[in-house]
């Protein structure tokens, strides 16, 4: 039988998704008309509003259609939140750096709405099938933006790595939900649950070979060691305003899908807790260690992106309310300081000749005192000094994992916070310390960029004094979903 209720076609439940999807069909229509071509970017900003609107409308009132495949609840508005914020962050930041690069394409805003959806669509659904539909969504936009710089052989690197590496992800997942299928004969991850005994007694290959493979196709999208490989090399060859779509968006949407696949359809299985905990502890201490030894500030943090995984698996691996409100506070938090730190890298790139070396730094507060404070500001949250929200999410995640018996875990990850200071105050150690060889070439400061810094410098301060409430928005969205 099923349920009328939720096979519904409630084209409401999707209208976050739609307004991206029409910004962006929009955008791939009147991008190379003379006239309207040059209001691309207004476009997807104005999409992104649209389903910034539907999606505070669906906060506060659940609902679930399309036969059970679509899932409206608290938990995925906070993530659609964090995508758009993302999105729009990134759109900002990219106009300047594109049109320096000559770069500046229709395609590149219509490519970043779709990938938005994409992430939306995994974040919002309880059905496995349409979690990898969103993902493919989400990901054939990313390989594109990867290789954009077409004449940059870095960037086609990048795209083509990219590509090949989510390409084996992509079939290691479908082969796990193909596995869970067999076992349990349904995709729907409530019913999963409703039967998840009996599949572990009687079904217990196939639905262990299921979760596996599912757990390495996610690891891959989120850069779990030891399925990291691809990060480095496509972060340093990505366009830089896409390197800071990556590291925040894709990543949050699967920790969303692991959060909600992990801890809520198959947290009763007992082999998954120390499987998470050797991850978290493997993925931040390569992550770090691998990082202390870069010379490009791209890679570095990329690398540092891989450690930020292993924290985030600290709370997967704690678990209940306050492991996964954890999460989703440091995602919030990671993407704030995050954007932050590429922006400035952005502003030195944009130089005439600008790279991404740490030797780019040399007499940064020389010339731009307040930009240097800036640059220290979001180093030190990425860290996780006080005051920063970088401090306030690593407690929370070591709290919970306290409060839930991961001693040498808290410990370990402790550690890793430690190591992971040196190569974030070499940044300031650079910039602040070192005479450039050169003349330090004009920087470009458009109020887009400047718009950019004080939100982020806002939020990394903000948060950071006063987290209880986004704390207790997080805790309140989770409820219905744990």
């Amino acid at each position: 039988m099923i349920d009328i209720s939720t096979a519904v076609i409630d084209f409401g439940l999707i209208a976050p998704e739609i307004s991206l999807v029409a910004a962006a069909f929009i955008i791939l229509i009147i991008g190379y008309t003379k006239r309207l071509g040059k209001f691309c970017a207004l476009t997807a900003l104005l999409g992104i509003f649209v389903s910034f609107y539907y999606t505070l409308i669906q906060y506060g009132n659940p609902g679930s259609g399309f036969s059970g495949m679509v899932t409206s609840d608290d938990f995925g508005v906070v993530f659609r939140m964090i995508f758009l914020v993302t999105a729009l962050l990134t759109i900002l930041i990219a106009q300047n750096y594109l049109s320096l690069k000559r770069l500046n394409k229709p395609e590149f805003y219509a490519l970043i709405c779709f990938s938005t959806m994409g992430m939306m669509v995994m974040a919002n659904s309880t059905d496995l099938v349409v979690m990898f539909l969103g993902l493919e969504i989400m990901s054939v936009p990313l390989y594109v933006m990867a290789g954009f710089a077409r004449r940059n052989l870095a960037s086609n690197e990048s795209g083509i790595k990219y590509f090949i590496m989510g390409a084996f992800a992509s079939a290691f997942l479908l082969m796990g939900i193909a596995f869970i299928f067999g076992a349990s004969g349904t995709t729907d991850l409530k019913r999963i649950i409703a039967d998840l005994s009996y599949l572990s007694e009687f079904s217990h290959f196939y639905f262990y070979s299921g979760i596996a493979m599912i757990l390495i196709g996610f690891g891959f999208k989120v850069g779990v060691v030891p399925f990291h490989s691809w990060v480095p090399d496509v972060y340093q060859g990505a366009p830089t305003p896409i390197t800071a779509f990556f590291s925040v968006g894709p990543k949050a949407a699967g920790f969303a899908v692991l959060l909600r696949v992990f801890s809520f359809g198959f947290a009763e299985v007992e082999i998954l807790e120390p499987t998470f905990w050797v991850l978290a502890v493997v993925t931040m201490t390569v992550g770090n260690v691998l990082a202390l030894r870069q010379n490009n500030i791209k890679r570095m943090l990329a690398y540092s992106s891989i450690a930020h995984a292993g924290y985030i698996l600290i709370a997967l691996t704690a678990g209940g309310i306050e492991g996964v409100s954890s999460a989703v506070f440091y995602l919030i938090a990671y993407a704030l300081f995050n954007f932050g730190a590429f922006t400035v890298i952005i502003m030195m790139e944009s130089r005439s000749g600008g790279t991404t070396e740490f030797s780019e730094l040399k007499g940064l507060l020389k010339v731009h005192p307040y930009l240097t404070s800036i640059l220290a500001l979001f180093m030190f949250a990425l860290a996780g000094f006080p005051p920063t929200v970088g401090f306030i999410g690593k407690f929370y995640i070591f709290s919970a994992a306290l409060k839930n018996g991961f001693i040498w875990l808290t410990l370990i990850g402790v550690m890793n916070s430690f190591i992971s200071v040196y190569y974030y105050l070499r940044v300031i150690k650079v910039s602040c310390f070192e005479d450039s060889d050169s003349e330090f070439a004009p920087m470009s400061m458009t109020p887009a960029l400047m718009f950019v810094l004080f939100i982020t410098i806002l939020g990394t301060l903000g948060l950071g004094i006063f987290p209880d409430q986004i704390l207790e928005f997080s805790k309140t969205a989770l409820f219905a979903f744990l």
